[in-house]
C-alpha cells in the first residue's frame, strides 16, 4: 500500500513538474532569430531602397494593399484599405477607402494621445518622396506615376529654394475625407495597385513623428504595422517587437492559399483562429561572413537561414536536403528568385562611359570576357541560372527560352573588338591602353568578405586574359551605395530583387530621369526612355511585350549593365519554426510564422 502511495506521489510530482514546464513554455516569448548578410541603411521609407532595410520597414509601416502570404504566383489584397480600389475606366483615377479604427504605435511624438490612421497620412507619405530635402532615391519611381500636381510642388521648392509645401492640396493627391484618398494621374496607370502595395516605401507615415525626430528619423520608425522597432545597433543587431496596439487580424482573414496548394491549405487550417503577429519578437543579426551564419544555424541559434553559397551543396546536395539535416527535422525550400545580379558601368565615367563606338565596344568586350558559367559552377556551386536580360523570373515579360548576347562567353570576339577599336598594348607591358594611348585601368568596387573575393578573382582572371588591367576597390556596402548614387563608382556588382510582379520597376534601373537614384548606371537613351513611358500607360498585351523586347535589344546593344545570374535561393527552417514561405514580392512574412519556445534551444 505504501508502495502505491509512493508511486502516486511520484506521479503527482511528475504531473506538477510537467504542468510548470508547459506553463513556462506557454509564457516564454516567441522569438524569430535569423540574420542579414548585408548591413541595413536605416528605417525611413522615404530615404531607403536597399532590400534589407525594406524588410524591416515592410513590417513596421503599412501600405493600402499587400501581397497575400500564401497565394501563388501572387495576389494583391486589401491591407489598411477597406476593399479594392474604385478605378476609372481610363485607369487615371484611383479612389480608396481606408478602414477606420487603425492606430499608429504609441510614441512620444503623439504627446500621450492615440493617433488614428487617416487618409492624409498616405498623402504625406507620398509627398515626402518629392521633397528635395529628403533626397529620396525613389523619387523617380513615384514621379513616373504622373500623379497630377505633386511634381509642381517639388519644382517650386527647388526654384525658390524654399521648404516643400506639404500643406498645399493638389488635384492628383487628395484626402477626400478622413478615410478616403484619391489619386489622379496624367496618363493611364493600369498597374498602379502594385505601387500602392509597397508598404515598405510608401506605408502611412505620421507627419508629427517626422517633424519631432527631424534628421534622426532613420532610427525612429513609427507605423501602424504588426511590429515596432525595439532596439538597433547599426550594422550589428536589429530587434523588432510585437506592436501591442496592432489591430485584431486573424490568420484566416489575411491569407488565401490556392485550392490545389496542399501545403498552403494545411497552414491555413493549422493557424486558423490565431491572431497576427504570432511572434513576440524578431532578432536580426548582421553577419557578413557566410560560415558564422551557417554554424549558428547548425547550433540551433538561428531559426531560419538562407544558406550561404559556399554551403549550398552541403545543405542540399543535388537539390535535396542533406540526410543529417533531414534527420533533425530541418525544412528545405528552394526557388529561382525573382532577381538578377549584374554589374553596371557608370555611363558618365571617362573610361567605360558614353555611347561613342569605342566605349560601347569596350563594355561589350568586357561582357564577352566574363565567364558566367564559371561563376555559377565554381563560386555559386550551381545555385544560379544565367541571366539574359534585366527581366527577372516571375515578373511580366520573362521568357526562359530567350537568348541574348549578354550570356555569351567568347574571349576571342572580345579581343577582336578591343583590337578593332584601338584598345591595344602599345608599350609591350601586357596591358592594353586607351585608343589615344593613355593608360587604361578598370576600377571595380566590391566588399572585403571571402565570398566577394572569389567573385573578384574569377572576374580579374577574365579581364587579365583580355589584357585589361583591373583594380579592385574594397569597401562596406552602405558606403558604396552612397558613392554609387553620387556617380563615384566606375563598375559595381549588385543584386536587384523584383519589388512587384511587373517589369516596369526593372526598366527604371536604366530610365534616364532616374540617374543617380535607381539608375545607378546613369544610362540615358531617348528611345529607351520613350519605351519606358509608353509601357507605363499600356495594359499588358502584345503591344506592350513588343516594346519590352525592343528595350531589351537596346540594353544588349549598348551594354550599360552586364547581367550575370538569377539566383537559386535555399532556405532552411528549424523544426520549431512553422508557417514560413519566402515572399516573392513585398518582403513580408514575420507576422505569419510561429516559433515553439519549448523546442527552441535557449540562447547561449
Amino acid at each position: 500500500m505504501s508502495l502505491l502511495r509512493g508511486f502516486a506521489a511520484l506521479l503527482a510530482g511528475w504531473v506538477a513538474a510537467f504542468a510548470v514546464q508547459a506553463s513556462d513554455a506557454a509564457a516564454a516569448p516567441r522569438v524569430l532569430r535569423y540574420s542579414f548578410p548585408i548591413a541595413e541603411t536605416g528605417f525611413d521609407p522615404a530615404q531607403i531602397n536597399d532590400l534589407y532595410s525594406r524588410y524591416v520597414t515592410g513590417h513596421i509601416f503599412e501600405g493600402l494593399y499587400h501581397y497575400d502570404h500564401l497565394a501563388r504566383p501572387f495576389l494583391v489584397t486589401p491591407n489598411t484599405a477597406d476593399g479594392m480600389p474604385v478605378v476609372s475606366d481610363d485607369f487615371r483615377t484611383w479612389t480608396i477607402r481606408i478602414k477606420p479604427g487603425i492606430y499608429f504605435t504609441d510614441d512620444p511624438a503623439f504627446k500621450g494621445r492615440k493617433r488614428e490612421l487617416v487618409a492624409q497620412d498616405y498623402v504625406y507619405a507620398w509627398k515626402r518622396h518629392y521633397d528635395p530635402a529628403t533626397k529620396s532615391p525613389n523619387y523617380t519611381t513615384f514621379a513616373e506615376e504622373g500623379v497630377i500636381g505633386v511634381d509642381a510642388l517639388r519644382e517650386e521648392a527647388l526654384k525658390n529654394k524654399t521648404p516643400f509645401n506639404y500643406d498645399r492640396e493638389v488635384e492628383g493627391l487628395r484626402a477626400i475625407d478622413r478615410y478616403t484618398i484619391q489619386y489622379k494621374m496624367e496618363k493611364p496607370r493600369p498597374r498602379f495597385i502594385y505601387t500602392i502595395a509597397q508598404g515598405d516605401l510608401i506605408g502611412a507615415v505620421a507627419r508629427e513623428v517626422v517633424e519631432a525626430y527631424g534628421d534622426q528619423i532613420m532610427s525612429h520608425p513609427v507605423g501602424t504595422g504588426p511590429f515596432r522597432l525595439g532596439a538597433w545597433r547599426r550594422g550589428s543587431l536589429i530587434v523588432l517587437e510585437r506592436n501591442p496596439g496592432f489591430r485584431t487580424v486573424r490568420y484566416e482573414d489575411d491569407v488565401r492559399p490556392n485550392a490545389d496548394d496542399a501545403e498552403g491549405q494545411a497552414l491555413l487550417q493549422r493557424f486558423r483562429g490565431r491572431t497576427l503577429p504570432m511572434l513576440d519578437r524578431v532578432e536580426i543579426s548582421i553577419i557578413l561572413v557566410g560560415q558564422p551564419r551557417w554554424l549558428t544555424f547548425l547550433n540551433g541559434q538561428f531559426d531560419l537561414l538562407t544558406v550561404p553559397l559556399e554551403f549550398a551543396n552541403v545543405a542540399a546536395p543535388n537539390g535535396k536536403l542533406a540526410p543529417n539535416l533531414a534527420k533533425q527535422g530541418v525544412g528545405l525550400q528552394r526557388i529561382v528568385n525573382t532577381d538578377r545580379t549584374l554589374f553596371y558601368f557608370n555611363m558618365e565615367d571617362r573610361v567605360v562611359g558614353g555611347n561613342a563606338p569605342e566605349k560601347v565596344a569596350l563594355r561589350r568586350a568586357i561582357s564577352l570576357g566574363t565567364d558566367v558559367w564559371r561563376e555559377i559552377n565554381l563560386v555559386r556551386l550551381g545555385q544560379g541560372v544565367p541571366a539574359q536580360t534585366i527581366v527577372a523570373p516571375g515578373t511580366w515579360g520573362y521568357d526562359p527560352q530567350l537568348k541574348t548576347e549578354n550570356s555569351d562567353y567568347d574571349p576571342g570576339r572580345a579581343k577582336a573588338l578591343l583590337d578593332l577599336y584601338g584598345y591595344v598594348d602599345r608599350d609591350g607591358d601586357g596591358w592594353r591602353e586607351m585608343p589615344d594611348g593613355s593608360p587604361l585601368e578598370l576600377e571595380y568596387a566590391t566588399q572585403p568578405d571571402a565570398l566577394s573575393r572569389q567573385f573578384d578573382e574569377i572576374w580579374k582572371k577574365g579581364m587579365d586574359a583580355l589584357g585589361l588591367r583591373l583594380k579592385v576597390i574594397k569597401g562596406e556596402w552602405p558606403e558604396q551605395l552612397k558613392m554609387a548614387r553620387a556617380g563615384q563608382i566606375m563598375i559595381w556588382q549588385v543584386g536587384y530583387s523584383a519589388s512587384d510582379p511587373d517589369v516596369q520597376s526593372a526598366l527604371l534601373l536604366l530610365y534616364g530621369p532616374g540617374a543617380g537614384g535607381q539608375n545607378l548606371a546613369r544610362f540615358k537613351n531617348e528611345r529607351f526612355d520613350e519605351i519606358y513611358r509608353l509601357m507605363q500607360a499600356l495594359p499588358d498585351g502584345p503591344e506592350r511585350l513588343a516594346l519590352l523586347r525592343e528595350a531589351q535589344k537596346i540594353v544588349t546593344a549598348y551594354m550599360p549593365q552586364k547581367y550575370s545570374v538569377h539566383r537559386v535561393l535555399t532556405d532552411l527552417t528549424q523544426p520549431w519554426l512553422s508557417g514560413y514561405r519566402r515572399p516573392l514580392f513585398g518582403n513580408q512574412f514575420w507576422q505569419y510564422v510561429d516559433v515553439d519556445p519549448a523546442r527552441q534551444p535557449k540562447a547561449r
